[in-house]
């Protein structure tokens, strides 16, 4: 894997805490003042994660559920530049949908990370089941403004993101798994 590559995984996972911080230190602001910044790193995180799998998609398995989220990504975060105001209305539920999807995502990665002996396969998983948990909980009531559903977005998002800097360190299992493969 080229180190621009890994630099974009990087950058993706770190995005997503620096968002899911600002969603758990400002509740309020989340859904008014911030409404530009999501959809900037939502965006760029979409952009990093869809270079990341078309540069990997050869070695790294289920690179068509990853290129579907990352196209999420990128769509969602047009959407929210451009409708500021549907963002506002909008995100818990876009949000809880994102989270909950992408949970799901990673928790099927997981068992490719298991399958080539990746040792921490299983932090990825529960990250993964943590986001679609966190992501369910939070469809369940998207009309309770406030702390707890910004706060629960927060922690979902963070978990996705600290499981993107877990996964690239798997990434190295998997080219030296495919090299193997291959040679």
């Amino acid at each position: 894997m080229k180190n621009r590559t890994k630099i974009f995984l990087a950058c993706a996972g770190i995005l997503l805490i620096i968002l899911g911080v600002v969603c758990i230190s400002r509740p309020a602001e989340t859904l008014f003042a911030s409404a530009w910044l999501i959809g900037l790193f939502t965006l760029l995180s979409g952009i990093s994660t869809l270079v990341f799998t078309l540069e990997t998609q050869a070695f790294l398995p289920n690179s068509g559920t990853r290129m579907l989220s990352s196209l999420l990504q990128i769509f969602l975060g047009i959407f929210f530049l451009a409708h500021k105001g549907a963002l506002i209305a909008s995100l818990p539920i876009v949000f809880a949908v994102w989270v909950m999807v992408e949970g799901i995502v990673i928790v099927i990665e997981s068992f490719e990370f298991k399958k080539v002996g990746f040792s921490g396969w299983w932090c990825i998983l529960l990250l993964g089941i943590a986001g679609a948990v966190l992501g369910f909980l939070g469809l369940r009531n998207p009309l309770a403004a406030g702390t707890t559903l910004t706060t629960l977005i927060g922690l979902a998002i963070i978990f996705e993101g600290v499981s993107y800097l877990v996964g690239l360190s798997a990434a190295r299992k998997f080219e030296k798994f495919f090299k193997e493969l291959t040679a």
